[in-house]
């Protein structure tokens, strides 16, 4: 006998478990699934990682330089005033829990590893910084930093081109250096050794900066940074008249923009670092480092100095790398390279969030 039907203008119940509803009840639930379980990186920018991560590796190796791996969690912060290190309350024992820090850099311990006598040393790693996000900036991200005992900065750059050739294969891809001051002399006409802060400051507003310039609280290297940023890098890392993309070191920066730098006399003092660029990008920074404890130890103060009087958080220097030095770092140099800024010119992304996987708001 057959089932009754429904009266006029009803609608028959469906059997629980028919395949009406079955099909029914999965769409429902791919609609109530969040778009954003999928990853932004599309697979040919996952394998391009791969691929890179796979040349970085036989480069070094060819080359005799060690892989090493060291904590990310420390207890110590960088002191640096623009770097804002991320924190959790870690419980060790039974006792409190303890503040960790999630490093900033590998750049301490591996100074650690260089006293010891461990030789050239290089490591990939992720590392963390709070108030970075935007198309170039990711609060998590992927570092490549190396270190050469032994070499000077020149040397360092040599290699540093010689990498980013073989990660980008473009052999022939053009290196050119240029100091920080003739930058500022050839394109601003401004000395940025000679230059009050008001006079820059001045010259910021003149250029159109005032909107940026206004919310800030500047003192001259902020004024040099931001002149820097918003004027001149865009234009670094390509031909002034071909616009061709080519490698440029920036070198030779004020002393009091040394960072961990060592400074090199003379009738102009400079911090002996550089930045590369290429195509209007910063991919790398890198040092002759300072190898002086005492040095180091007033820098450490003179940072969290700067910031006491901007109400930043004052955290724990790194006792460990004074104990390094203290110890004897040898001389040397290193560098510290983005490695998904550097993919986001292997496979022309346009937002750093194309060559991630799963970037933070999607973690």
């Amino acid at each position: 006998m057959s089932a009754p039907r429904p009266p006029a203008g009803t609608t028959a119940a469906t059997p629980a478990g028919s395949p009406a509803r079955t099909k029914t009840a999965r769409a429902a639930a791919r609609a109530a699934v969040s778009p954003d379980w999928r990853p932004c990186a599309p697979l040919a920018h996952l394998q391009a990682r791969a691929a890179l991560l796979r040349d970085l590796r036989e480069f070094f190796a060819d080359r005799g330089v060690l892989e090493v791996e060291t904590p990310i969690l420390s207890r110590a912060a960088a002191t640096d005033p623009a770097l804002a290190s991320l924190h959790t309350d870690c419980l060790l024992d039974a006792a409190a829990a303890q503040t960790l820090y999630l490093h900033t850099s590998p750049e301490f311990p591996m100074k650690r590893l260089l006293a010891a006598g461990s030789g050239p040393i290089y490591q990939v790693c992720k590392v963390f910084r709070g108030g970075e996000r935007g198309r170039r900036h990711h609060p998590e991200f992927s570092l490549l930093e190396w270190y050469r005992p032994g070499w000077s900065l020149e040397c360092l750059m040599d290699e540093v081109a010689a990498l980013v050739r073989c990660l980008l294969r473009r052999p022939n891809l053009a290196s050119t250096r240029l100091t920080y001051r003739d930058l500022f002399l050839d394109h601003l006409d401004l000395d940025p050794w000679a230059t009050s802060a008001a006079a820059l400051g001045a010259h910021a507003h003149a250029l159109g900066l005032v909107g940026v310039a206004d919310q800030l609280d500047l003192d001259r290297d902020g004024w040099l940074d931001l002149l820097l940023t918003q004027c001149l890098e865009p234009g670094l890392g390509r031909d002034a008249t071909t616009g061709r993309p080519h490698l440029t070191f920036l070198c030779d920066y004020p002393p009091s923009q040394a960072a961990l730098a060592r400074i090199r006399p003379g009738p102009v003092p400079v911090a002996a670092r550089f930045e590369l660029y290429l195509d209007g990008m910063e991919l790398a920074n890198g040092f002759e480092e300072l190898t002086d404890a005492d040095e180091q130890r007033a820098r450490f103060a003179a940072d969290l100095a700067v910031r006491a009087r901007a109400g930043q958080p004052l955290v724990p220097p790194d006792e460990g790398l004074l104990g390094a030095l203290a110890a004897g770092l040898p001389a040397c140099a290193g560098v510290a390279l983005g490695l998904d800024r550097l993919l986001m010119l292997v496979t022309a992304a346009a937002h750093i969030d194309a060559v991630l996987a799963f970037p933070v708001e999607r973690a």
